[in-house]
């Protein structure tokens, strides 16, 4: 398939590689710092984290840091009656700007648990464009780590795969992340730990 360079980033540019990046992610379990992922890359150098309701106390409600351990997402699910009600439920990205303010970039649709979960799962880059309901989908299996992240184009932006050199540790545990040239990293970790959550993984409790 395609692939696109040079986008403008989600979270930051200096997330953003000029050449593929493949990092290795592993679950912790709850029992280690209340569960979550740890993202390396090659070098074995941590360059993100991602703290789920074990760490942090609430449920539906997610922390990435990179990996010095500054925050860079809050990512929050959006509850209520009406949401409860709807067909989809919304997981939100926020950053905090300069000024200490929470400024929305991604949004993440979840089919509810009474839809089939053959549902797509989308989700929009924010500011959002006119006439246009989703920026990019999940293609294949999380649960199987055979998924990948594609935009409207079908472009590859992320794609998860087994890690062959797991060997004795379970693939569910241990996977292999391939961010694409000029596709923002930090944005691609926070969907994935939206993904590990809805699944039922270690960022939930």
């Amino acid at each position: 398939m395609a692939v696109v360079t040079n986008l403008t980033p989600v979270v930051s540019k200096l997330f953003c590689s000029s050449t593929q990046v493949d990092f290795i992610v592993r679950s912790r379990p709850h029992v280690v710092n209340g569960g979550g992922l740890v993202v390396t890359d090659r070098s074995q150098k941590v360059v993100f984290r991602i703290d789920g309701c074990g760490t942090i106390g609430s449920k539906g409600k997610l922390i990435l840091r990179d990996g010095d351990g500054s925050t860079l997402l809050f990512i929050r699910r959006k509850g209520g009656t009406v949401q409860a009600l709807s067909v989809y439920k919304q997981w939100k990205g926020y950053q905090m700007d300069y000024e200490g303010e929470e400024k929305l970039v991604f949004c993440i649709k979840e089919p509810n648990s009474w839809i089939a979960r053959t549902n797509k799962i989308r989700g929009c880059i924010e500011p959002k464009k006119p006439n246009v309901d989703w920026d990019f989908e999940i293609k294949g299996s999380f649960v199987n780590r055979a998924c990948s992240i594609n935009d409207r184009r079908g472009n590859i932006v992320a794609q998860m795969s087994a890690w062959e050199e797991a060997e004795s540790l379970s693939s569910k545990d241990v996977y292999r992340v391939l961010v694409q040239p000029g596709f923002d990293q930090a944005f691609v970790f926070g969907v994935i730990a939206v993904l590990d959550n809805i699944h039922g993984e270690s960022t939930r409790c």
